[in-house]
């Protein structure tokens, strides 16, 4: 049976994208990486490319970190609590970062109703409840950025405990949450 005529082309293709690629990776690699077993994006320069498309992304040059996602690609869809707790707790670390060391009466009210709201409209309802026992038991304190910001640490390493995970120590929450990297303090409350 003739070959195809077009299989030659490809076969061409395939050939010529793999030096492509592999002098790509060559040149985005990170310095300290040993070249020498970086022969293309598959590891296996007998692989055709279209092998390439149906192989999961993270399985793509081991070595290569370009080619490597950082993170697990979750698929589209509701958040679990945990993403919704996590991105609950970096909002409000995010505003007692930028809370300012000597608030007017209006932004310490603020910061309690703040809390109380997210205490009666969090989307999980128990955590909502447990989070209105953990006010209860220890009210806002926002007289200042500092206290505010050991405020929340504090109730933080009371819900994780709860959880059964481990607690951040809250002499370093500024190292962690500090100030936005905002140019002319754009990010200031009220300008402060």
């Amino acid at each position: 049976m003739p070959e195809n005529p077009l299989e030659s082309f490809f076969r061409a293709y395939e050939s010529i994208s793999r030096s492509v690629q592999v002098h790509l990776s060559r040149f985005f690699l990170p310095p300290q990486s040993d070249r020498r077993d970086q022969h293309s994006l598959s590891g296996d320069t007998r692989r055709p490319l279209s092998s390439l498309i149906s192989i999961p992304f993270s399985e793509v040059d081991e070595g290569s970190e370009l080619f490597r996602p950082k993170k697990e690609i979750k698929p589209a869809g509701p958040l679990t609590k945990e993403e919704l707790g996590r991105a609950t707790w970096t909002l409000l670390h995010s505003i007692a970062a930028q809370y300012p060391d000597h608030p007017t009466r209006q932004q310490k009210h603020d910061a309690k109703e703040l809390m109380a709201i997210i205490s009666r409209l969090y989307p999980c309802k128990e955590c909502a409840d447990h989070f209105k026992e953990v006010l209860k038991a220890s009210p806002v304190q926002a007289g200042s950025q500092e206290e505010f910001s050991q405020y929340l640490c504090h109730i933080h390493n009371v819900v994780n405990r709860s959880l059964g995970k481990v607690t951040f120590p809250c002499n370093r929450v500024n190292a962690r949450w500090g100030k936005l990297d905002c140019p002319e303090r754009n990010c200031d409350l009220q300008g402060t």
